[in-house]
Order: C-alpha cells, then sequence, then structure tokens
C-alpha cells in the first residue's frame, strides 16, 4: 500500500514528508493504522544527528498510537478492530529478561531493532524499491506502520488515542522510573529535576506511590505550575546553587529519591548530589548527548547513595501500558493538561520547534 510518511533523509536537515510503499505484514507482525503520535525528545534527537545509534533514510515517530487493520501469520495477542499503543520497548513474554523482574530490557529482537530493521531482517518500508528503514522498531510518524506483535500493548477502546499515545514514550517512562526503577516508598521525599513530558511523569508516578513531599525543579516557571498540578508539592527554579536550596529544604540529608529528567549531564550530578546520605537513589532517566559523561565524587556513592538508570519507566510495556490507560480512565492520571498542540503530519517539524522553544509540553500529530 501507499503511505505517507515523514522521512529523516539527513541529519541536521528538516524532515520530509513523502510518499511510500509499504509492505504486508509478515508472520508474527501487525499492520496499524496510526491515529496520534507525540513528537518526542528522541526523535528530535536523533534527527540532529546527536544520536550516535543514529541511522538515515528511516521514518522517525515512536510516541504512537491507533488501530489494527490486519495481522501476519501466527498472531494471537491482537486482531483488526484492536486499540493500541506503539512500544519502542517490546516485551516477547519469553526471553531471559521478561522473566525477570529487574528489567524490562527484552532481548527478542533487539540486535535487528538497532539496525532499523524488523525481526526478520527487513523492513516492509521502501521508496521505488529501495528499503526505508523503521525506527525504534516504531516508525510512527506515518499514515500505517508495520510492527511486531510483541511491541503493541493492546488497550482499552474508550481510551482516546491522542491522548494514550503519550503512554509509548514520555509518560511512560517518568511513571515507570518512579513505580519501578525507583520504586518510591510511601511518606518519602522526592525531587524531580526537569518538567517536560518525563518528568512530570515522574511527579505523577511519585504521587500514585504515595510520596509525602515531591520537589519539581524546572527553569520554567510555567512548567512549575503544571507540575503542581500533578502532584509536587514545592517548586524549586533551576540553577548552580540547587544543591543547597534542596539540603536545605531537607534539614541537610537530601531526598529518599531524585529524578533526572534532562539530559543535562551537570543536572544529572545535580541530582546526584541531592539524594540522601545513607540511601538516596538518583535515577537517571535523560539521554545525554554523543559523547558526553556523568562526573560523580566517589564521596557521595561511597556514603551510600546509588544511581541506577532507567529505560522506558523500566516498564513491561504490553502488561504495564494497559493498567496506566486504564488508570488514566479512572481519573487517577490528568493526561489531558501536557497535549499542547495538535499538528498534522506536515507540521511535523513544526512540532520540533515548538519542542525546542520549551511551547507546551507535548505536540500531537493527529492523523485522523
Amino acid at each position: 500500500m501507499r503511505i505517507r510518511a515523514a522521512v529523516l533523509e539527513d541529519f541536521g536537515a528538516p524532515l520530509e514528508v513523502q510518499e511510500l510503499d509499504l509492505a504486508e505484514p509478515r508472520a508474527g507482525e501487525v499492520l496499524v493504522r496510526l491515529v496520534a503520535c507525540g513528537v518526542c525528545h528522541t526523535d528530535l534527537y536523533t534527527a540532529s544527528g546527536a544520536d550516535p545509534s543514529g541511522y538515515s533514510p528511516t521514518v522517525l515517530g515512536h510516541e504512537g498510537a491507533g488501530v489494527v487493520e490486519a495481522i501476519g501469520e501466527g498472531v494471537s495477542d491482537v486482531e483488526p478492530g484492536d486499540h493500541v499503543v506503539t512500544l519502542f520497548s517490546p516485551q516477547c513474554r519469553e526471553c531471559e529478561h521478561c522473566h525477570d523482574h529487574r528489567t524490562n530490557l527484552c532481548l527478542a529482537i533487539r540486535e535487528q531493532q538497532n539496525q532499523g530493521h524488523l525481526p526478520d531482517g527487513t523492513t516492509r518500508l521502501s521508496r521505488g524499491g529501495e528499503p526505508i528503514r523503521h525506527f525504534m522498531g516504531t516508525s510512527t510518524f506515518a499514515e500505517y506502520t508495520v510492527m511486531p506483535e510483541i511491541a503493541l500493548a493492546k488497550i482499552d477502546p474508550e481510551a482516546p488515542l491522542d491522548r494514550t499515545c503519550l503512554f509509548a514514550c514520555g509518560l511512560s517512562t517518568g511513571i515507570g522510573a518512579a513505580m519501578n526503577t525507583a520504586k518510591v516508598a510511601p511518606g518519602s521525599t522526592c525531587v524531580v529535576f526537569g518538567a517536560g513530558m518525563v518528568g512530570l511523569g515522574a511527579v505523577v508516578g511519585c504521587r500514585l506511590q504515595g510520596a509525602e513531599r515531591i520537589v519539581c525543579v524546572d527553569l520554567s516557571g510555567e512548567r512549575l505550575v503544571l507540575a503542581r498540578t500533578h502532584g509536587a508539592t514545592e517548586e524549586l527554579l533551576g540553577g548552580p546553587d540547587i544543591v543547597e536550596q534542596i539540603l536545605e529544604l531537607t534539614g541537610g540529608m537530601g531526598a529518599d529519591y531524585t529524578f533526572e529528567a534532562t539530559g543535562n549531564v551537570n543536572v544529572m550530578r545535580q541530582a546526584v548530589e541531592s539524594a540522601r546520605m545513607g540511601w538516596g537513589i538518583a535515577t537517571m532517566c535523560g539521554v545525554a548527548g554523543k559523547g558526553e559523561t556523568l562526573d560523580i565524587v566517589p564521596r557521595f556513592l561511597i556514603t551510600g547513595r546509588r544511581v541506577a538508570g532507567s529505560s522506558f519507566g523500566g516498564v513491561k510495556g504490553r502488561d504495564q501500558v494497559p493498567q496506566f490507560v486504564d488508570r488514566y480512565l479512572a481519573g487517577e492520571i490528568d493526561v489531558d493538561s501536557f497535549v499542547s498542540h495538535k499538528l498534522t503530519l506536515d507540521d511535523v517539524n513544526r512540532g520540533f520547534e515548538l519542542m525546542e522553544a520549551q511551547d507546551g509540553i507535548r505536540s500531537v500529530i493527529d492523523f485522523a
């Protein structure tokens, strides 16, 4: 079939909306009609050329939600008409990692996915007979996409897809970091650095876990006001003296849990130094630039602080994303306030511009 999609041709150049060919799903694969897709920082990160594992040409996009149109041989978990959220972090439910509660990093298709291929080592996207690679196994800046069954979460059809698409990446990453990676304890003190999509998700996760104090740090007063509506109890403007401010707020001890959601290595260091002596956990959610390193004074670790990395919030997507969507439908998570702009596919580069200007929290492409 012929589809329209936003193609990354050259790093640092605007995406080009083009007509491509999309082949039918093969064994274990699913054809999805996209209804909505968030414009995420990871898409911009790859398009800029900062991602050392990036490649082109490819169709970007990974924060998608849509409707199953057709299934390949052997697919049993979804059927045509099902509403689904795309998962750049799949869950095969069979590999060693899927059976272990300590990680969500499924091993089943990781090697091929990292090369821009579907599990059989080929692509379904092409242009003039030449393959176009898939991005993060999803490629959701497109009217339709073909994906592995194990990379789709079936959700309640009552949930609006222009909201639930945010659970495909940013929102789940933040919520999961608090619930799965840090395992925030009730009554604890948390500090979240960054009030973008992932940081606000972490605020939500800390609230759902029963944290008593949730301090949000950002450079934008407007975003800090929004953080308060999602559960933050205190807000601080970021800066070079933020560690001292946090220590003062916590009686000189630091926070039980800190979360970094900016991708800035200097802020990552602040998150470590703001964690409590003895048992503080600093969880890193942000993606740093190519070649950057995190500088930690060993004394902070020797005195009991721990640093944890969190990919997609430790979320096992096929199992946990539907649970998050149910909590949204139950009124426990306010997703509506995160959707700042509605765009068409032709406006995809405008989504990047809004992100770089920190205008709103999430732009969503509406295919309907």
